[in-house]
């Protein structure tokens, strides 16, 4: 039996071009001799559709696209992913499935039965739990077909009551499938090996995995599809971040032709680059845009996020705008423009020190004789949103938010001013690994200025300004914010690591006083196993 698995780059709603990917890779499958082409989950959909699945039509035109699948199926047969319609009045309206299709008929119905409802996943909010399974027969060989989550209930302190490979072991299969839509995170593909080896081990069998690759607003899947022996070892790895499509010569229960690969992992901001690369590109294409702005200011995190655009979109369809304030360092500008001479984008200056004089006379009535603080700091931050919000309006661009994950934490950010934006590319990359992702851009030569790299971060809104005047320094900040985000321990925990007291309270204090700045911010490109937004779910009026 020859086994295809299509690691393929999906479109949320998109039928038709969903439905055309799909029928395209079984024929190129089956031109290339293959009897099974395997699709990734929800694939006739897009990967989470969300609140779409309670809509009718969304349902019907899933239903459509499937029987076009299976339609073209002939010669062949396939599994692809999507929603079904629960036909008992119990329960939830809808099933995460799988199609067994072969010959131009839909076959048979797998039903997922781990619903995960955690961090970015909310299934069960849409989903029936399916609470009986078995095998699908094919050309000799039992296959034990499960989604994404079935696999995950094998560690030392299961999520779930049910193990469906348990239930479909006693049928004695020859080997697993898992069609899957597993999100990226730095960390997520050594967790996926051992997960996914283990079901190997336990059960004694081969396992086909497919995972999807591309952005669907701030969760990225990265692909990295699986082929693995009964002993939980690597047979094959799909390329990350890139659609493929790969063949495999299966007999008996072993899959013919292919060593044990001792794979070589990228590091964390080599992955990093990579899906915030592809974060960018398929937010641009996906949503029928072309064309970004941003405000760039010199620092660090406004040129790596330029940098990143570049890449993703072409450095023609990028406009860095400058626009200094009285404040505004003549080096700030100068490492501006060498970036923008490195990078090849458009540019504009547009200095915002009028702008900002006209709302402080124009205010002065009301602020009378107070001192110059953060309000006034506040306006020159808001003007520059003006600028690159009215240059969208007038030219189509879309704003990138250029603000890093460590400000984001603890509300080191100007609501509608700095914290604008359609999208947040570096929103879950810490300040440090925002040096480390300009170091590795500027592994072959200076792309980057070294200027911007190496001198105090600032953000130039008074005199003398730097960071590190309000925040501690970014090496000792992002362990405690790490410690408490990501790793989610309590003040007392992280404190008993070594940790001064007074700032690890501080820290919290302020990473929960800022709640209320994260609820209005962009969409952030998720990169981590924790990341603010639909991932993180806190109050906003709370206290703890």
């Amino acid at each position: 039996m020859k086994i295809a698995l299509a690691q393929l780059n999906y479109h949320i709603g998109n039928f038709e071009a969903n439905t055309h990917k799909i029928i395209d890779a079984i024929a190129q499958a089956r031109q290339q001799g293959a009897n099974l082409v395997v699709f990734a989950e929800l694939s006739v959909c897009g990967y989470p559709p969300r609140d779409l699945l309670e809509l009718d039509s969304f349902m019907e035109q899933c239903e459509v696209a499937a029987q076009q699948i299976a339609e073209a199926s002939k010669g062949i047969a396939c599994i692809v992913g999507l929603p079904t319609r629960n036909p008992e009045i119990k329960g939830k309206d809808l099933y995460n499935s799988a199609y067994f299709m072969e010959d131009g008929k839909i076959k048979a119905q797998i039903n997922k039965a781990l619903l995960p409802n955690y961090d970015v996943f909310d299934e069960y909010r849409y989903f029936e739990p399916s609470v009986s399974t078995s095998c699908i027969d094919f050309k000799g060989h039992k296959i034990a077909l499960t989604i994404c989550e079935d696999l995950w209930n094998v560690n030392d302190n299961p999520l779930y009551v049910s193990e469906p490979m348990e239930q479909l072991s006693k049928e004695q299969p020859d080997l697993m499938i898992n069609i899957a839509a597993s999100p990226f995170a730095y960390n997520h593909d050594e967790e996926r090996l051992q997960v996914l080896g283990d079901n190997c081990r336990k059960y004694q069998l081969p396992l086909f995995y497919v995972n999807q690759i591309g952005a669907q607003t701030e969760i990225i899947f990265d692909g990295g599809s699986l082929v693995f022996n009964e002993k939980g070892e690597v047979l094959d790895e799909l390329p990350y971040f890139s659609e493929a499509i790969r063949y495999y010569e299966f007999e008996g229960k072993l899959v013919k032709g292919l060593q044990v690969q001792n794979l070589e992992r990228q590091t964390d901001i080599e992955q990093i680059h990579q899906a915030l690369i592809l974060g960018i590109r398929d937010y641009f294409q996906k949503s029928g845009f072309s064309k970004a702005i941003l405000g760039l200011s010199g620092g660090i995190d406004s040129a790596v996020v330029c940098t990143l655009a570049a890449e993703a979109l072409g450095s023609e369809n990028v406009m860095a705008v400058l626009m200094p304030s009285e404040y505004s360092t003549d080096h700030s500008i100068k490492d501006a423009m060498d970036l923008i001479q490195n990078l090849g984008c458009k540019h504009e200056i547009i200095p915002i020190k009028s702008a900002a004089k006209t709302f402080d006379e124009m205010l002065k009535p009301v602020f009378k004789d107070l001192p110059f603080n953060i309000a006034e700091e506040n306006i020159q931050s808001r003007s520059r949103a003006i600028v690159v919000m009215a240059m969208s309006n007038k030219f189509g661009y879309i704003l990138l938010n250029t603000s890093n994950k460590s400000e984001c934490a603890v509300g080191y950010g100007t609501l509608y001013g700095d914290m604008a934006g359609a999208i947040s590319v570096l929103g879950d990359v810490y300040k440090t690994q925002v040096f480390q992702l300009a170091g590795y851009i500027n592994r072959e030569k200076e792309i980057i200025p070294i200027n911007s790299i190496v001198k105090p971060p600032s953000a130039e809104l008074r005199p003398g300004q730097k960071d590190s005047d309000s925040l501690p320094e970014y090496d000792l900040l992002d362990q405690i914010l790490h410690q408490y985000i990501e790793l989610k321990k309590g003040p007392d925990v992280i404190i008993a690591q070594g940790f001064d007291e007074a700032l690890v309270r501080k820290t919290i204090k302020m990473v929960n006083a800022a709640e209320f700045k994260r609820y209005q911010t962009p969409p952030i490109l998720r990169v981590s196993p924790k990341a603010f937004g639909m991932g993180r779910r806190m109050p906003i009026v709370g206290k703890y």
